[in-house]
Formats: C-alpha cells, sequence, structure tokens
C-alpha cells in the first residue's frame, strides 16, 4: 500500500489537490478531533484520500471549507468512512457541511454479521497491519504536529477504499448491499445537535432517580464544572468525573472538611475544587422547595396483555431471526421499533412500511415473521 501523502495548510494548495480528487469516483474520509483536551472541541485534522493520491488538511490552518463542501457534497463521488457518525457530526457542526453517497464499512460489518467491527481488527483481518494505536488519546490541536502523528493519522484512509471494495462484494454475495446502501443513506442525514438544554442534569446518567433537593445540589455542581471547565480549556472529565460528583450530590458535604473526610476526591482535586464544591452544595441546600429543579418525567406507556404478549413473541422471532440472518438483535430491530408494531398491530405489509422508523430492508428481512406473529395474535 503506498503510504504517499500530501500535508496541506493553505487553501490554495488544497484548491490543487482538488483538483486531482474530483475525478475520482470513490475517496477515503476521516477526522481527528481534540475532545479529550480542550472544552470544546473541534476538528484538528482531516486525512482524505483517493485511488491515487492522498492528503492530510489541517483545517485550524484554512480559511476557507468550500471546496472541502464541494467535495463532500458531490453525488457523483462515493465517500467511504469508518464509524462514520462522529465525522458527519462534525461536519455539520463545524462547516454545515452534508456527505453525498456515503459508505460506511463499519456499517457494512453490521450487515455481514462481523463482530470485530475495530478499524484496527479489519486491517490485521484483510490487510495484515498492525495498526499502532499510541497516539489515539494524543491532542491532535497542538502545532506544530509531529511527523509521525501526521503518518499515524493517515494510515486509516489508506485501506478504507480496497477494504469497501472487499465489504461491497461481500454483500453483493448474500442480496444485503441494497440493505446497506438504504442504512447509508440515513447515517448521512444525521446532524449535529445542540443538547445544551436549561438543566445539565438531563445528560447525567442516575439523574433521573433524584430527590429534588440531591437534583439541586448535582445541578449546581455540574454548573461549577462547567465554569472552571470552559475557564481552563479542560473537557469536563479532566475537572470532576461523574462519579465524583454523584458521590458529592448525594452525601452532601457542608464544609471543607466534611469533603475532605469523605475522600472523594484526590489532593491536587480537593485543593483546586473543594471550596467551589462545597459552595455549590451549599447554595442548593439555602434554595426553597418552589426554586428546586424537578426532574421532568415521561409518562410510560400503557400496555394491555395482549401487547405484552405481541412484544415477547416479536423478541423471541428477533432472536430467532437474528441468529439466522447472523445479525444482532439490536440492529436487526431495536425495542422501540418492537413496541411500536405491537401497539399498533399492523397487519399488512403496506402498513408495515408506512411505520416511520421501519426500514426497506427490515421490512424484506422481518415482515412475514412480524406479520404471522400479529395475525396469530
Amino acid at each position: 500500500m503506498n503510504k504517499e501523502y500530501k500535508y496541506i495548510d493553505s487553501n490554495e494548495e488544497f484548491d490543487r489537490f482538488y483538483k486531482t480528487l474530483k475525478s475520482e469516483k470513490i475517496i477515503a474520509v476521516d477526522l481527528e478531533a481534540d475532545s479529550m483536551h480542550h472544552f470544546k472541541e473541534k476538528v484538528c485534522l482531516i486525512q482524505i484520500a483517493g485511488t491515487k493520491s492522498a492528503c492530510v488538511l489541517d483545517p485550524l490552518k484554512l480559511n476557507d471549507f468550500s471546496i472541502l463542501k464541494i467535495l463532500m457534497e458531490d453525488e457523483k463521488i462515493e465517500k467511504v468512512f469508518h464509524g462514520s457518525d462522529f465525522d458527519i457530526r462534525s461536519l455539520d457542526r463545524e462547516y454545515k457541511i452534508r456527505v453525498n453517497n456515503l459508505f460506511d464499512t463499519e456499517i457494512a460489518c453490521k450487515f455481514l454479521g462481523s463482530k470485530e467491527r475495530g478499524l484496527a481488527s479489519l486491517l490485521k483481518k484483510y490487510f495484515n497491519v498492525d495498526q499502532d494505536k499510541k497516539f489515539q488519546k494524543k491532542d491532535w490541536s497542538q502545532r506544530p504536529l509531529p511527523k509521525e502523528m501526521i503518518s499515524y493519522s493517515v494510515v486509516d484512509v489508506l485501506y478504507l477504499i480496497e477494504l469497501a471494495r472487499i465489504l461491497k462484494q461481500k454483500l453483493r454475495e448474500i442480496n444485503r448491499l441494497e440493505w446497506a446502501q438504504e442504512e447509508f443513506l440515513r447515517q448521512a442525514q444525521v446532524r449535529y445537535e445542540n443538547n445544551n438544554g436549561p438543566y445539565h442534569f438531563m445528560k447525567f446518567k442516575g439523574a433521573g432517580k433524584m430527590d429534588k433537593r440531591t437534583l439541586a445540589v448535582l445541578e449546581n455542581l455540574l454548573n461549577a464544572r462547567v465554569k472552571i471547565a470552559e475557564k481552563r480549556d479542560l473537557p469536563l472529565f479532566k475537572v470532576l468525573g461523574a462519579g465524583e460528583i454523584k458521590e458529592i450530590a448525594f452525601k452532601k458535604p457542608l464544609t471543607f472538611n466534611n469533603l475532605q473526610r469523605l475522600s472523594i476526591l484526590s489532593k491536587r482535586q480537593l485543593s483546586m475544587y473543594g471550596e467551589l464544591c462545597v459552595t455549590a452544595v451549599n447554595n442548593a441546600l439555602k434554595l426553597d422547595n418552589a426554586d428546586m429543579p424537578i426532574y421532568p418525567k415521561i409518562k410510560a406507556l400503557k400496555l394491555h396483555n395482549i401487547e405484552h404478549n405481541r412484544i415477547k413473541l416479536l423478541k423471541k422471532m428477533r432472536e430467532k431471526r437474528g441468529e439466522e440472518l447472523m445479525m444482532e438483535e439490536g440492529f436487526l430491530i431495536n425495542n422501540v421499533l418492537i413496541t411500536e408494531i405491537a401497539i399498533k398491530n399492523t397487519l399488512t405489509k403496506e402498513e408495515l412500511e408506512s411505520i416511520k422508523l421501519m426500514r426497506k430492508w427490515q421490512v424484506e428481512a422481518l415482515s412475514d415473521d412480524i406479520l404471522k406473529i400479529l395475525n396469530n395474535c
């Protein structure tokens, strides 16, 4: 495999490189970001490979992404990604760029029933390439980037086009290429979502089971963590971990000494953030009952016995078909869709196809079994 590539850090250079890419029918793409090192995540490298040449694009040095937008949105050029969800959302978030004509090698592996879908495993399996992961957690925003890191980053895209060719042929052999293409199209339509609502606890695991007072303490602690992280330009987990925050929220230490005796924080965390945590706790405990936050409760669906029975039978069918098709059960059809089918009690193929979450490939793979269960019930 040719490992030659061009490092591009100017719009003029990328414009020249684009002229060699625009005649390609297929390109491979990957991104590197700095989410493990900074408060606000950003794209730090964009690796692109065609059949003849490859480049590593430095988006921190560019000021115009119109050429990249043209390339990514060109319907005539197939874009190969591995695990594209993060990349597609990042391109949307930072540059309002869409990805058209997608082939995702990770999704392809799901339709092939591959248990090991990591890119490193696939490179070893198909190309006998051992991918060194020593740079995986490095800070990709540092400049200048060591040449070794740049060379590491480009390896992912150098094999993707050939990997896509292999997987595409395997999908054809079992008549699942159209299934995968439908999923690629769905995946290409995902967009970045800013989930910063009025409360930080809405994204905190376990918050829904807390009482109002504990929830108020938790919100204050999370708010303090965000302010610290933003000021110090650190990811949230490098300030305080979720486990530490949760324990403080439940135990509610009123003084620095109380917090110290609990041994929740390290000495360094205690010296840097101890007083802020105690202040957050005390301020929450002073709140009037009417001012405390409430976790929004989602009204649980009230299912009848016959609907519970349908769900049970549909899950058994999913398990059986998953084994037959060698596909993971949750990917084949998830619990949300099973519940919707059980409630709607759709009795024709056309009614199944009309369900918004239902894919055409799922109708093809499962409709006979689904309708049999529903009719028998």
